[in-house]
């Protein structure tokens, strides 16, 4: 029978590393340092396997469970010379939490259990201070009611505060023994009420009671929300921790603290940290107190640990050492001191800003830690896109509100909210919102992802908000203490200017400061590990990076990235400004052939100049030309007004225009008269654009000496004999401009896959075309009939029941549009080996899609501009992966 209790006890270890899936990274942790002889409170871990058993079997224990904790307690106690549940010396334990990937936060944890009105005299006893002892018993009480009986935190606060009240105290420090005791039946008072039992006196119901609690998290909001965002399975389930407690607030030689092995905002080779004495673990993640930092800064005497505790500190410093080299990778860790002894609570891969991810990936490959391979696979592809965040552009004029610690990098502006669920409603009316709170808690997960960023006016670069911000990428300004927030009346002021909710204001997470009203950014340059990244994701990648690109300011942006050319060209964007317009409409009521062709040779000079700047900036690379796609009553205006002088300018009357109007409007446009079946009824329209194009290619050639790689697309082919017959017509158009201008085009033409008749047919279309191209976005909207558009309504319900596992127009649906694209692919290539095949939707910038597309070999992806870097790194690592 498979063991669910893991243990590790000194030397007595089972598991390691190598079971993250089973123990959860903190249990695998633990048994990784226990191995490595490090400073562990020795205990025991509970796999994933008895929380999925949890779940599945209505919230009740494997039959084992029970006997293997009991067992393992028992080796606890002998090992400490301990007694759980009795005794002068009694055994305390903190249970927590711990799935595969870290969730800050994210899930409960319960602290000082085996307390009791017993064992609390023998804490006395043994540690010879008994407000000590009473105030963890205190704080067992408040964290059993709140997590394991589900009691309001803000219930046992009320009790705290009335008692400060009557004794005329501010702090909780100032609670004095006698307090305490009067604390301590207050609770149990509030507990018999809202439960309706008295508190358990025995730690072994505790214990039970408290692993069920820590299971439960797993399934809480705050927890279920952390994993969408993250794509983090339910079925994963998380571990439980159960180890021995020790103390960091014993007294003033204890103390509690986070150390990262390397700067998690920046990615410098320092230990950086923060610690607090007299303290618990939760006092410093929590935000409430603000920590002092662990290394001391600059020669100025300060509070480090370095100055206060020199010993302490070379301990730390010899534990980070030794974990990097032993994970080669930077570490977070929770360690506590109890009366001048250091113990390790826990070590994780820590999170880090996406500057810091590159950095550290660099740098570690440098230091000869780890290999580029290992580099490119440590690197997200939200780090790529984080890392290109904007900031606020040189030479403005600011004007400073506040200032706090720079936690999380970036600009950011938006209306002021003090509250998550605010945050959230107001971004999905299409707000930038910028969340500001003392202190956040797991409970604000939603809000800190719909906001733009967070400032908290409490905690440190360690904090909740810190480490969360920087995860997510968002930019965040911690403890900006002089700042103060009423809730009550929703304002934040810096004691002079009082700032109300939905004012603007602009935070810079990079230098910590905040700013009033709206300031200009600009999108940041790329540093030399961003540029060194991308080297090695070029020398390790197959497929060929392109952009979706018409315009000047996107080409050039696109071609910054590294685009390998343009993947889809949409011509129809160069038909709305200006004059063009008023020209296309003008075809567009025209009810003869000659009296399009008229108007069509006004728009002409237009498409040709657009493709002539096009083809200066790809310098020779290839661009894919997608001719007109959408439906003529697109270009038409909407209002009786504009209608009017579209009619004067095409000289019909105003009712024979409306008229027009309402003959080309569609009931569904987007499986309407568009794309190839326009250019079928109406073939002129397509040969001015063939004759725009090929003029452009040569006079790009003969003034520029540039010899581009023209592509021209057909859209919504859904047969051969269709683009058979557009083929014809490119052809005849090519040949009158080669003999007008006595040269040779060179040129290949291919189609946009978009319907599953194309994919299906595939075979056949492929014998008239050189290259196909997956427009994916339709071909999913074709495929599942979903609207892009106004399927939101109901996909979240969709992926919540796990009907769609995510959103299928942001990664591709590789049951049904995937076979189709792998059918079409096989297809294409028996009926012409030498096709050409890539995507051109927007799945072409998605990780988890490159993945897909890497795998059934196509030749190149396309996606906007921005998520060219992105791609790059996604198809490096596909290969990677792949070998």
């Amino acid at each position: 029978m498979d063991s669910y209790v893991y243990k590790f006890i000194d030397t007595d270890v089972d598991g390691g590393a190598e079971d993250t899936e089973l123990l959860g990274s903190k249990g695998a942790n633990l048994s990784e340092m226990a191995k490595l002889g490090l400073p562990i409170p020795p205990g025991f871990t509970i796999t994933t396997e008895a929380c999925n058993y949890f779940f599945e079997n209505e919230q009740k224990f494997p039959n084992s469970l029970d006997s293997e904790i009991k067992k393992t307690i028992s080796l606890l106690e002998k090992n400490l010379n301990k007694t759980f549940g009795r005794g002068d010396n009694p055994l305390l334990l903190s249970i927590r939490s711990g799935a595969q990937e870290s969730m800050p936060g994210m899930m409960d944890s319960i602290l000082n259990l085996g307390l009791n009105d017993e064992t609390v005299l023998g804490l006395e006893n043994i540690t010879k201070n008994r407000r000590f002892a009473l105030d963890s018993y205190r704080r067992f009480l408040q964290m059993y009611g709140d997590i394991v009986l589900g009691i309001e935190h803000s219930r046992f606060e009320a009790v705290i505060t009335n008692k400060k009240r009557i004794e005329e105290k501010i702090s909780d420090v100032e609670l004095d023994e006698n307090d305490l005791e009067w604390i301590i039946n207050g609770f149990k008072n509030t507990i018999e009420r809202f439960s309706g039992k008295d508190f358990p006196q025995d730690p072994n119901e505790q214990l039970r009671d408290a692993i069920s609690a820590v299971f439960n998290s797993w399934m809480n909001p705050r927890a279920i929300t952390y994993r969408k965002i993250n794509n983090i399975p339910d079925s994963w389930g998380t571990g439980v921790t159960v180890q021995s407690m020790v103390f960091g607030n014993l007294n003033e030689n204890s103390g509690t603290g986070v150390a990262f092995t390397r700067n998690p905002s920046d990615g410098t080779k320092k230990i950086f940290g923060e610690y607090l004495l007299n303290a618990q673990g939760e006092d410093v993640v929590a935000g409430t107190r603000t920590p002092f930092p662990l290394a001391k800064e600059g020669k100025t005497k300060g509070d480090s640990l370095e100055e206060a505790m020199p010993e302490i500190y070379k301990k730390i410093e010899a534990v980070c050492n030794k974990l990097e080299k032993h994970y080669k990778d930077m570490q977070d860790i929770e360690f506590t001191i109890e009366n001048g002894d250091l113990y390790l609570l826990q070590t994780r891969t820590g999170k880090r800003s996406a500057r810091a991810s590159l950095k550290i990936a660099v740098d570690l490959v440098n230091e000869r830690l780890i290999n580029k391979q290992k580099a490119l696979l440590r690197v997200k592809a939200s780090d790529i896109e984080n890392l290109l965040h904007p900031n606020i552009k040189p030479g403005t004029r600011k004007e400073l509100f506040g200032k706090g610690l720079n936690a999380s990098p970036g600009a950011a502006t938006g209306v002021i909210s003090f509250s998550a669920e605010e945050t959230e409603e107001l971004s999905n009316k299409g707000f930038d919102v910028i969340l500001v709170r003392e202190e956040t808690s797991p409970e604000d997960i939603q809000g800190m992802f719909s906001s733009r960023g967070v400032i908290t006016t409490r905690g440190g670069m360690t904090s909740h908000a810190a480490v969360v911000a920087r995860g997510m990428g968002r930019p965040c300004i911690a403890g900006a203490e002089e700042l103060l927030i009423n809730y009550e009346k929703k304002t934040i002021s810096n004691r002079e200017v009082v700032l109300n909710n939905g004012d603007t204001i602009t935070i810079d997470g990079t230098t910590g400061e905040i700013f009033l009203g709206e300031l200009e950014t600009v999108d940041s340059e790329p540093t030399e590990d961003y540029k060194t990244i991308m080297e090695w994701a070029d020398q390790y990648r197959r497929l060929k990076i392109r952009a979706n690109s018409e315009t000047i300011k996107d080409t050039e942006k696109a071609l910054s990235f590294g685009a390998e050319g343009i993947g889809l060209c949409r011509t129809e964007h160069m038909f709305f400004e200006g004059e063009r317009i008023i020209y296309m409409r003008e075809m567009i009521m025209a009810d003869t052939e000659q009296g399009r062709k008229k108007a069509l040779k006004k728009i002409l000079n237009y498409q040709k100049d657009d493709f002539k700047e096009l083809f200066k900036l790809v310098q020779g690379k290839p661009i894919t030309v997608r001719f007109l796609d959408p439906p003529m009553h697109e270009f038409l205006p909407s209002g009786d007004l504009e209608l009017k002088d579209v009619a004067e300018a095409s000289g019909i009357s105003f009712d024979y225009a409306k008229e027009k109007s309402l003959r080309l409007h569609e009931a569904n446009p987007m499986l309407g008269h568009r794309g190839v079946r326009l250019a079928i009824s109406y073939p002129e329209i397509y040969k001015m654009q063939a004759r725009a194009v090929f003029e452009a290619l040569i006079e790009v050639k003969k003034e520029n000496k540039i010899s581009t790689e023209l592509e021209i697309m057909i859209p919504l082919i859904a047969t051969g004999k269709e683009l058979s017959l557009i083929k014809k017509d490119i052809k005849k158009t090519c040949r009158k401009i080669e003999k007008k201008h006595n040269t040779t085009i060179e040129y290949k033409l291919g189609t946009m896959i978009e319907l599953p008749s194309a994919a299906l047919r595939a075979e056949e279309i492929s014998q008239h075309a050189d290259f196909f191209s997956f427009g994916t976005n339709d071909l999913t909207q074709t495929t599942l009939g979903l609207s892009r558009d106004d399927s939101a309504k109901f996909l979240e319900e969709y992926i919540d029941k796990e009907i769609f596992h995510e959103d299928p127009f942001s990664s591709i649906d590789i049951k049904a549009v995937g076979k189709l694209v792998e059918l079409a692919t096989e297809s294409g290539l028996v009926g012409n080996k030498k096709i050409k095949i890539g995507i051109c939707g927007e799945h072409g910038g998605d990780p988890k899609s490159i993945i897909f597309f890497e795998k059934i070999g196509l030749d190149y992806v396309s996606c906007s501009p921005y998520r060219i870097p992105v791609a790059k790194l996604s198809a490096a690592q596909a290969c990677i992966n792949g070998e």
